[in-house]
C-alpha cells in the first residue's frame, strides 16, 4: 500500500483508541512519513507483559517509501520504541535538541548509536522530506521542546499537534505561540490531528508556574526528610522541586536511572543552568533529615523504581519513616492505580505522610483540557478534526467538542487508512495490519503468540512438568518424576501421587501407541492434564520430557 497511491492519507499504527504506543504514518502519493514511535505498559489487563511496542511490520514492509521518522517530544510513549523498532525501519530520525539528547542515550544502550542517522531539528525549524514540507511549531507540554508539526502537501495542510497545552507560565521554553496557529488557520487547514487525553476534563489544565509556587510553600513548611516523585523528563518540575528545596535550605539528590539520564540530557542542551549539581545517591543518607530532599523515580508505582524500593524498605541507600513526607507530583496514568496504591500504602505503613495531586496543588497535566481545545480550534479552524492519543471515550468526547467548534470530526482507530484528499470528505478506504509486541529481553514477542500465550496460561493455571524413561516397547523404567510449581507446595504428596497415576496410565496404553515417541508424549500430556483437572479443576500447561532407553 506504499507506492502507487495518489492521495493524502493518515494511517495510525498505535496510540489511537489507546493510551501510549504512539506511531502515526502519513502517506502522500505513495511516500510515507512516520511521526513518533513510543512504548506502552502492560498493566493489570496484561500481567504477563511489562513493556510493549507497536507492531511496525506493515511500515517495515514499506520502508523503501519511508522518508523519515519525526519525533514530536521526548516522552516514552512517543520516543521509547525507536531503539526497539529502528532495525526494522532503517530510516533517518528527526528530533529537537533535547529529544535527540534523550534518544542518543537510548540508542547507545541498544548499540545503535553509530547506525541511526539522527538529525537535530531546531525549534520552529522547517524541513522537506519527499512530498512533505514540515514546519515545527514549539508548544508547551510537560517536557522541554515539544513541537507540533504542520505538514504541507499539494493536497493541503495537515496539523499534527502532538502533545500540547496552553500554559501562560511554562517555566522552561516559551508559551505556545498562539499567533503561529492563527496564521495556519488563515492559510487554511485541511485537517487537525489532535491530542484527546484530557478531552473529558472541563476548564484549563493549569500552569507549571502555579505548581512551583505551591511546592515552594509546601516544602518550606515540612520537617524531616522529603521525597518527591515525578516524571523524569518533566525538567521544569525537577527545576521547581530543586528551587523549592533550595528556598527551604535543603540539598537535593536524584534517585533513579531515568532521572539521572534526563538530567544529563537537559544539562547537555542548556537547561538547569541555574540549578546546582545534585548530590550523589550515596551521600544523601549522611545529611541531617531537615537538610535533605530527594527526587525519585516511581510516580507510577513501577516495581523496580527508587520510591517502590524505599516503600518496601529495600533501597540500599535511603530509608524513610516516621516524620518524613513523600509528595507524588504526578498524575495516575490509567491502569497504574493498583501499583501506585501499593507503593503509597507501603510508605504510610512506614510512618510517612503522603501528599498527592488529589489533596494538594502539586501537579498539572501536560495535556489540554476542554477550554484549551476550544481555543486551539478557534485559532486553527480546521475543516476536519481527527482525534488521536486517547481511548475511545476520549476520542468520542473530543469529536463532539470539535463538531461544536465548527469542524467535521472523523473518528478512526489503529490500522485504519483515512484518505484526507482528494475527495469530498475524509473516508476510511482500507486497513493495514496492526498489533502490539511485548519487549522480552532483546526479543519482541506478539501478544497473541505462543510464548506469551503459554506464559499467560502458566500464570493463571500453573505448569506441570513430567519426566519419564521408557524402553523400546514403552514400558516405564524406574519411577516418573512430576513437579508442579505454582500448583502444589514443596513437600506436598500430590506430585508423587500424580507420578504413580502416570506410570499406571502408561502401562494401560495400547502397545502400538507406546512405540511412537510423539503419540506417547501426547498421551502422557493428556493423562496428566486430566489428573490435575480432577484434583484442582485447572487446565495447566503440561510439559513432558520423554527419554527412550
Amino acid at each position: 500500500m506504499g507506492s502507487g497511491q495518489n492521495d493524502l492519507a493518515f494511517i495510525p499504527l498505535g496510540g489511537t483508541g489507546e493510551i501510549g504506543l504512539n506511531l502515526n504514518v502519513y502517506r502522500c502519493d505513495g511516500a510515507l512519513l512516520a511521526i513518533d514511535c513510543g512504548i506502552g505498559f502492560g498493566g493489570p489487563a496484561l500481567p504477563e507483559v511489562d513493556v510493549m511496542v507497536p507492531d511496525a511490520g506493515w511500515l517495515a514492509d514499506h520502508r523503501r517509501d519511508l522518508a523519515g521518522l519525526v519525533i514530536t517530544h521526548a516522552h516514552e510513549d512517543h520516543i521509547g520504541a525507536v531503539a526497539h523498532l529502528w532495525r526494522q525501519l532503517r530510516c533517518p530520525v528527526y528530533a529537537s535538541p533535547f529529544a535527540a539528547a534523550v534518544l542518543r542515550r537510548k540508542l547507545a544502550e541498544a548499540g545503535l548509536l553509530a547506525e541511526v542517522p539522527l538529525h537535530i531539528v531546531p525549534l520552529g525549524g522547517r524541513l522537506t522530506l519527499g512530498p512533505f514540507d514540515l514546519e515545527f511549531l514549539p508548544v508547551t507540554h510537560s517536557v522541554p521542546e515539544a513541537q507540533a508539526v504542520a505538514i504541507r502537501t499539494h493536497y493541503g495542510l495537515v496539523l499534527h499537534t502532538g502533545d500540547w497545552k496552553l500554559d501562560p507560565d511554562p517555566l522552561i521554553g516559551k508559551p505556545t505561540d498562539e499567533e503561529a496557529f492563527r496564521r495556519l488557520g488563515d492559510e487554511g487547514v485541511l485537517a487537525m490531528v489532535c491530542d484527546s487525553t484530557n478531552a473529558m476534563v472541563e476548564g484549563h489544565s493549569g500552569s507549571e508556574g502555579e505548581v512551583r509556587r505551591n511546592l515552594t510553600a509546601i516544602i518550606r513548611g515540612l520537617k524531616g526528610r522529603i521525597a518527591v516523585t515525578c516524571f523524569a523528563t518533566n525538567i521544569a518540575r525537577v527545576a521547581s522541586i530543586a528551587k523549592a528545596a533550595g528556598a527551604a535550605g535543603r540539598q537535593v539528590a536524584l534517585f533513579g536511572r531515568s532521572l539521572r539520564n534526563a538530567e544529563a540530557a537537559a544539562r547537555e542542551v542548556g537547561y538547569l543552568t541555574d540549578i546546582p549539581p545534585f548530590l550523589p545517591e550515596e551521600e544523601a543518607g549522611y545529611l541531617p533529615d531537615d537538610s535533605l530532599l530527594i527526587i525519585c523515580t516511581g510516580s507510577q508505582g513501577e516495581e523496580r523504581s527508587a520510591i517502590a524500593k524505599i516503600a518496601a524498605d529495600t533501597h540500599p541507600q535511603m530509608a524513610l519513616g516516621e516524620g518524613d513526607t513523600v509528595i507524588f507530583s504526578s498524575r495516575r496514568i490509567p491502569g497504574n492505580e493498583k501499583a501506585i496504591q501499593i507503593v503509597q500504602d507501603g510508605l504510610v505503613r512506614r510512618g510517612c505522610r503522603v501528599m498527592t495531586d488529589e489533596d494538594h496543588m502539586v501537579h498539572v497535566s501536560g495535556h489540554p483540557a476542554r477550554d484549551e481545545l476550544k481555543r486551539l480550534y478557534g485559532l486553527v479552524r480546521p475543516r476536519y478534526a481527527v482525534p488521536v492519543h486517547g481511548e475511545w471515550r476520549h476520542l468520542s468526547e473530543h469529536a463532539a467538542l470539535a463538531r461544536a467548534c465548527g469542524a467535521h470530526p472523523v473518528i478512526v482507530e489503529d490500522g485504519d487508512v483515512l484518505r484526507l484528499a482528494p475527495g469530498n470528505r475524509p473516508d476510511v478506504v482500507g486497513g493495514v495490519p496492526v498489533g502490539r509486541l511485548a519487549i522480552d529481553g532483546d526479543r519482541l514477542l506478539p501478544l497473541d503468540g505462543g510464548v506469551l500465550g503459554a506464559r499467560r496460561k502458566m500464570l493463571f493455571n500453573g505448569v506441570v512438568v513430567a519426566s519419564l524413561a521408557v524402553d523400546a516397547a514403552g514400558r516405564v523404567l524406574g519411577e516418573p518424576k512430576v513437579s508442579a510449581p505454582g500448583l502444589f507446595e514443596q513437600g506436598d504428596a500430590e506430585p508423587g501421587q500424580l507420578a504413580d497415576e502416570l506410570a499406571r496410565s502408561v502401562a494401560e496404553l495400547p502397545a502400538a501407541l507406546k512405540r511412537e515417541d510423539d503419540t506417547l508424549r501426547e498421551a502422557v500430556r493428556g493423562a496428566l492434564r486430566k489428573a490435575v483437572g480432577r484434583r484442582l479443576r485447572k487446565r495447566p500447561a503440561v510439559e513432558v520430557h520423554l527419554l527412550r532407553v
